[in-house]
Parts: C-alpha cells; sequence; structure tokens
C-alpha cells in the first residue's frame, strides 16, 4: 500500500525516439566452400615446392570442388522490410512539420 496521500499512478517509462530501425549487413557473405582447400595447397607448395608429390591429392580436390556446380538461390534476409513494417507501431505518433 502507498503511503497516505502519494499517488498510486505509475510514472512512464519515456524511450529515446529513434530515427529508424535498421540492420547493417543482414547479408553475410557466404565464405567460399573451397578457400580452405585453396589455403592448403597454397601451404603445401610454399613449404615443398609446386607439383610436389605430396600436394597431388589437394590439387585434386581443389579441381574437384572448382568443377562443382554453384546454388544461384540466394535468399535475402527480410529483416529490414520488417522493421520498417513497424517502425510506426514501435515509434509512436509524431508531431508534423508547420503543426502544433
Amino acid at each position: 500500500m502507498p503511503a497516505k496521500g502519494a499517488t498510486t499512478r505509475l510514472n512512464p517509462v519515456r524511450l529515446q525516439t529513434i530515427n529508424h530501425l535498421r540492420v547493417r549487413r543482414p547479408n553475410q557473405q557466404q565464405q567460399n566452400s573451397c578457400a580452405t582447400i585453396m589455403s592448403s595447397m597454397l601451404n603445401c607448395w610454399a613449404s615443398a615446392g609446386q607439383g610436389a608429390e605430396g600436394c597431388q591429392a589437394l590439387e585434386e580436390s581443389l579441381k574437384a570442388c572448382m568443377d562443382q556446380r554453384k546454388d544461384k538461390t540466394v535468399q535475402t534476409n527480410s529483416i529490414n522490410y520488417h522493421l520498417m513494417r513497424m517502425f510506426p507501431k514501435v515509434a509512436g505518433p509524431r508531431k508534423k512539420q508547420g503543426r502544433v
């Protein structure tokens, strides 16, 4: 119970106003699956020399990886679309320019 004469009304929390909701760079680039094989092959060549017998297996696996077909369907992230759609509900009403 509140003290006698004290109000029971809660003070609303005032949040900072925001200009826009946006996630920076939602579509991250996917790392190429052949990059790890290529770096292993380059390390092998650096240590043993280009065309060394020990590096033949890595060369073959890199060729096989590069010959594989890539998927053309890359889905984009739609988070910014949904954030901007919901922005008026989050930001609340605003005063229009030139009117009080």
